[in-house]
């Protein structure tokens, strides 16, 4: 039985056989080892990290007394859930996104990294309720999340294409919407993904290119 550790783009958990692409925290623990039951609280501090599956050879036993590790499809959605790249075993993609973001944000100096956590905690949610954005699509990099509005889940744009996603990666294409859309990436890191951040896909987005 998967435990309830994957992520879906809207920052929630769920149980599924899916393993994903990478791996993260959310800055401690702050599931119950004894229950293995989906958290009553959604992080254990403001440091969501975006991980590698494997590091330095590193293992783990999963919600165990440790933090609480999570999954996640691919980068593009532990961005939209709110997660970054991690510093220690992802460190030149966390330099990359922290540049990319003083760009787009047009910071006059770099940030500490705990500092860019303080403002994805602002964009990311409110209270314990995902916090989500009414944006024109025309306006939206590549690498964006959107919330579909006909109860088909979740939309990821790529190119002339938003890409259907699902646990084990993307599963089908629809046109790439116009007007304004319902936006789970938060809007400091749309900044990064329009200065020059390029996320790594699940593999399975590659079968839409030329559909």
């Amino acid at each position: 039985m998967p435990l309830p550790n994957r992520v879906r783009p809207d920052g929630t958990l769920f149980a599924d056989p899916a393993r994903g692409t990478f791996y993260g925290n959310r800055g401690g623990r702050f599931h119950d080892p004894s229950a293995h039951e989906v958290p009553t609280r959604m992080q254990a501090t403001r440091q969501w990290l975006c991980c590698v599956l494997s590091f330095k050879g590193r293992k783990r036993k999963v919600w165990g007394r440790g933090y609480t590790e999570l999954f996640f499809c691919d980068e593009v959605t532990a961005l939209a859930a709110g997660h970054r790249p991690c510093m220690e075993c992802r460190r030149q993609d966390a330099l990359a996104y922290r540049e990319a973001l003083v760009r787009g944000l047009g910071l006059p100096e770099t940030p500490l990294f705990p500092e860019i956590d303080r403002i994805l905690d602002a964009d990311r949610r409110d209270g314990r309720m995902k916090r989500t954005h009414r944006l024109p699509a025309e306006r939206l990099p590549d690498g964006t999340m959107l919330l579909s509005g006909n109860e088909e889940g979740f939309l990821a744009l790529r190119g002339a294409s938003a890409l259907l996603w699902s646990p084990g990666g993307y599963v089908g294409r629809r046109e790439r919407p116009t007007g304004f859309v319902t936006v789970l990436t938060p809007p400091a890191t749309l900044a990064a993904l329009e200065h020059g951040y390029h996320p790594q896909w699940h593999p399975s987005a590659e079968a839409f290119e030329t559909a």
